[in-house]
């Protein structure tokens, strides 16, 4: 299947050096691949990954290993992010 993986602010830098720009790739996964599955080959870590969304809907930290992707989903991860 295949679906888009984004990453936001600092994030972007765990992306292959040709996607940073655009913050965004697409990726082919498996079917049934779970969110935990599809971020466990860019190393990220996980206490930077702090808000998760499918298609614009969250998915919180208990649900994350557990919830699979659709065909066409687009995944998208920020890090904590701090205001002034």
């Amino acid at each position: 299947m295949h679906i888009t993986f984004k990453l936001y602010a600092s994030l972007t830098a765990y992306l292959p050096p040709e996607r940073r720009s655009g913050n965004q790739m697409p990726l082919e996964l498996p079917a049934g691949a779970t969110v935990a599955e599809a971020v466990a080959p860019f190393a990220l870590p996980m206490h930077l990954v702090h808000l998760v969304l499918i298609n614009g809907h969250y998915v919180p930290p208990e649900q994350r290993a557990s919830r699979v992707l659709n065909e066409g989903d687009v995944l998208a991860i920020w890090p904590p992010i701090a205001g002034g």
